[in-house]
């Protein structure tokens, strides 16, 4: 890996100057502690990393005068609230795909540029080929072809392999589909990857070799032609540019949902240690085993837990596992492949599960059993039905106090199953960006309006009484938390279209869904996600203070940088 990129990376991550004393009090225009009992602080002491003491500086002058403390006065202007956490991310998504470009419906911002969106198939075809002639006309290695990210058909037509070969007959070129889920190629790039008819057969329904398209298992069949990704430079590169997505948008922690998904678990993880050993970045980052992983690479339930134990071993502060096991239920939201019960999709296309669903429950109570918190990807209805069942029949079998079982994206359901769900014990790690982007277009081609329109249905979830976490499990959704907040707030679409008002969080409880409540869902509320004495201290630094804009000014909110374990890091603009 080449050192002075990864320098150039850690001094970009440079300290700001903080007290070597050992009390340091940060001042603050208003802190937002996320503590109902002290809403509200103007001074906060740390030490060590922790938070002694949160008051104003005359609650705080006796233990002051005693510590001899340092005033560090350099946010007096600004608000400061507890590091962001995101509790749903994949690290090698960011360092796989900020390799290449993005043309997506939506726009993206990016440590590797801006990319506009494209929300018609004519603006998608004018701006792929003017991306492919860029990417020639740099000469990029022979070896690697063309890679878009962002590719989703209700937006941009129907672009197979056919239509690929008639744009690009003799470049190589792989679009990436918006929910990467799924792949599609053309000639070009199925010569210079070396991908054969028989590859389509591994996974015979989930691939389509006529037109170059393979999706959910028969991608991963692909993926293993692009062995390139993983260069440890070019992954070294990509997982820089995650560690500075992570502090450009405030977060200090984030729990991976998802190690192995590219095939080699222990190879990931190495690649994510040494980044963050060489760079340092502001943030932590929680590593979650996954059971297609280990199911693709032929393990038992009783090999995979082995290997689990032996990975924790090597626990780091900044990268380590901590008791999370992650199931798959049914397919991508983004693909059409989530399960709804009656009546379905409009159109009579069915969706997919991940395993077996006898697979997935045997494998659920395996580490049930051993005490692990279950993640599990859920999007409709009928896969939300299935894990209430697999939850109810855990309980019955083996109880366990406080399991946490978490519903990972949560894309739809219905209330009297929050309403079970909460009767279970049981919690919701939402992505409120899907009714941002998809209920317009799903509204009109896949579900009835009264599902579309009611996507992530996050009142419902607080009515229920369930806690709920908001994730951006990016690049489903920008990794920004405020923007995830702003979201679930307004339930606006991409199109402007107002989504089910009934269904909006107030800001208060959005915020919470991205500190305290999102540390719940870790089980690290005993250390995260609030600022009182005794928790790490983790701030996020802001301009302005997000219960005093409109709506639709919190995701434009500028964020100074964090403060990680008391250590100020401010963003470095480019």
């Amino acid at each position: 890996m080449n050192r002075l990129a990864m320098a150039a990376v850690a001094a970009a991550f440079h300290l700001s100057p903080a007290s070597a004393q050992d009390l340091t009090v940060f001042t603050a225009k208003t802190i937002l502690t996320m503590e109902d009992s002290n809403p509200r602080a103007t001074a906060v002491a740390v030490r060590d990393g922790r938070i002694v003491s949160v008051g104003s500086l005359d609650t705080l002058q006796s233990m002051i005068e005693s510590s001899d403390a340092t005033i560090d006065r350099q946010f007096e202007d600004k608000i400061l609230m507890p590091g962001f956490i995101d509790p749903h991310v994949h690290p090698s998504l960011p360092a796989v795909l900020t390799q290449f470009a993005f043309l997506a419906p939506d726009d993206w911002s990016l440590p590797t540029g801006n990319f506009p969106g494209a929300t018609s198939p004519e603006d998608y075809a004018a701006k792929l080929k003017t991306l492919v002639a860029d990417y020639q006309a740099e000469n990029q290695d022979p070896d690697i072809p063309f890679i878009a990210w962002g590719y989703h058909p209700l937006w941009h037509g129907n672009v197979k392999r056919p239509q690929l070969n008639a744009w690009f007959p003799e470049t190589p070129v792989a679009l990436w589909h918006r929910s990467f889920h799924e792949l599609i190629v053309n000639d070009a790039a199925i010569e210079l990857l070396g991908i054969t008819p028989e590859d389509a057969l591994v996974y015979p329904k989930e691939a389509d070799w006529e037109n170059g398209h393979f999706w959910e298992n028969g991608a991963k069949v692909l993926v293993s032609k692009l062995p390139f990704l993983f260069d440890p430079a070019r992954y070294g590169a990509g997982m820089r540019n995650f560690f500075e997505m992570l502090h450009q948008s405030g977060v200090t922690t984030a729990l991976d949902m998802g190690i192995g998904i590219f095939g080699d678990p222990e190879g990931e993880t190495a690649l994510i240690r040494a980044t963050a050993a060489e760079v340092q970045p502001p943030a932590r980052i929680i590593l979650t085993p996954i059971i297609t992983d280990f199911l693709a690479r032929k393990k038992t339930p009783e090999e995979a837990l082995a290997e689990i134990r032996g990975w924790s071993a090597q626990n780091t502060d900044r990268v380590l596992f901590d008791n999370h096991f992650k199931l798959m239920m049914d397919g991508a939201i983004f693909s059409g492949l989530s399960q709804y019960g009656f009546p379905g999709y409009k159109d009579g296309h069915e969706g997919l599960w991940m395993a077996p669903l006898d697979v997935t429950q045997h494998w659920g109570e395996f580490f049930w059993e051993n005490g692990f918190q279950l993640h599990a990807h859920t999007n409709g209805d009928l896969s939300a039905k299935k894990l209430i069942e697999f939850v109810r029949g855990y309980q019955d079998r083996t109880p366990r106090f406080d399991h946490r079982t978490v519903l990972e994206h949560f894309a739809f359901a219905h209330e009297d199953q929050m309403r079970q769900m909460a009767a279970l014990g049981m919690a919701v790690s939402a992505n409120p960006y899907y009714q941002y982007i998809l209920s317009d277009v799903y509204s009109a081609n896949w579900l009835g309006a009264d599902i579309a329109r009611h996507m992530v249905p996050l009142a419902g979830a607080k009515r229920q009484g369930l806690v709920i976490a908001l994730h951006s499990d990016a690049p489903m959704a920008p990794l920004a938390p405020l923007t995830l907040v702003e979201t679930a707030v307004r339930r606006v679409t991409i199109n402007g279209n107002e989504n089910a008002a009934t269904e909006r969080l107030d800001v208060h409880a959005a915020l919470r869904a991205v500190t305290i409540d999102a540390a719940w869902i870790l089980r690290r509320e005993d250390d995260l996600g609030s600022i009182r004495a005794g928790k790490k201290a983790d701030f996020v630094v802001l301009e302005q203070n997000p219960y005093e804009v409109t709506s639709d000014q919190i995701s434009e909110i500028p964020i100074w940088g964090t403060v990680f374990e008391g250590q100020p890091y401010p963003v470095q603009t480019r």
